[in-house]
């Protein structure tokens, strides 16, 4: 059990702040200005890509890394984007988005890039 919670708690931890932050009704978000879009979008890539990177960590466990590993930590992340869309409809002010889903689905991809990148056996100069 506890081998299970060490490699699943940061992507549940994850989840869970993302289900917070999307919980709050559209009038109690800051808006950031002209920055606005570019902020939450920003927001959306960063949340995700690091849901993806844990997500890989508990997909992966102890094994050597496998493109099956990245596929499952890509494919859990993105249908946890869409729920997390589908969640947001009921919340006052909000609602769901595909584009958003295509954002977080950006920020997966690129979190897992990096998280590949750095175990990569391949020498880096």
């Amino acid at each position: 059990m506890r081998s299970m919670l060490w490699r699943w708690g940061p992507a549940l931890a994850i989840m869970i702040a993302i289900f917070i932050a999307s919980s709050q009704p559209s009038d109690d978000l800051p808006n950031f200005g002209l920055w606005d879009l570019l902020a939450k979008k920003g927001g959306h890539m960063i949340g995700y890509g690091l849901l993806a990177a844990a997500m890989l960590r508990g997909a992966r466990g102890s094994a050597p890394l496998a493109r099956a590993h990245v596929a499952w930590a890509f494919a859990l992340t993105v249908l946890y984007a869409m729920s997390d869309e589908h969640h947001q409809s009921f919340v006052a002010g909000r609602g769901a988005s595909a584009w958003d889903v295509g954002v977080d689905a950006a920020g997966a991809m690129l979190g897992l890039a990096v998280r590949v990148w750095r175990r990569s056996p391949f020498p880096r100069r």
